[in-house]
């Protein structure tokens, strides 16, 4: 056992993990929802269903990745499943975050096939 197993159960046990989903904008009256949801983001899709490459420009697409695990090899530990993946694919992110400044949101997966794999993160990765 390692000296921070304890701190780390616990550290994760009060925070339900190390990431959260944090608003880039204000959303607080109905004008500023109006611009980031409904009905100005039409525009924002509408435009980029135009031009694709706009979505480099309007959304976070240009700062953004995932982390990918299927469980089958993770951080020395081995074959530990997706949900035993879950935490280090989460702070792998962390890492892209805190050191790159770049949004990456873990995905694990219920597969080990390969194929199946590819197709998953071919399919999720516009």
């Amino acid at each position: 056992m390692s000296q921070y197993d304890d701190a780390a159960l616990e550290l994760h046990r009060q925070k339900k993990g190390k990431l959260a989903v944090a608003c880039k904008v204000p959303v607080n009256n109905r004008e500023d929802l109006s611009k980031a949801y409904t009905p100005g983001v039409g525009a924002v899709s509408m435009a980029i269903a135009r031009d694709p490459a706009l979505m480099y420009e309007l959304t976070p697409k240009g700062n953004s990745v995932a982390v990918v695990s299927d469980g089958s090899a993770v951080l020395g530990l081995g074959n530990i499943g997706p949900e035993g993946a879950y935490p280090v694919m989460e702070g792998k992110a962390v890492l892209f975050k805190v050191f790159g400044a770049i949004d990456a949101y873990p995905i694990v997966l219920s597969t080990q096939n390969v194929d199946e794999i590819v197709e998953i993160v071919c399919a999720i990765s516009v």
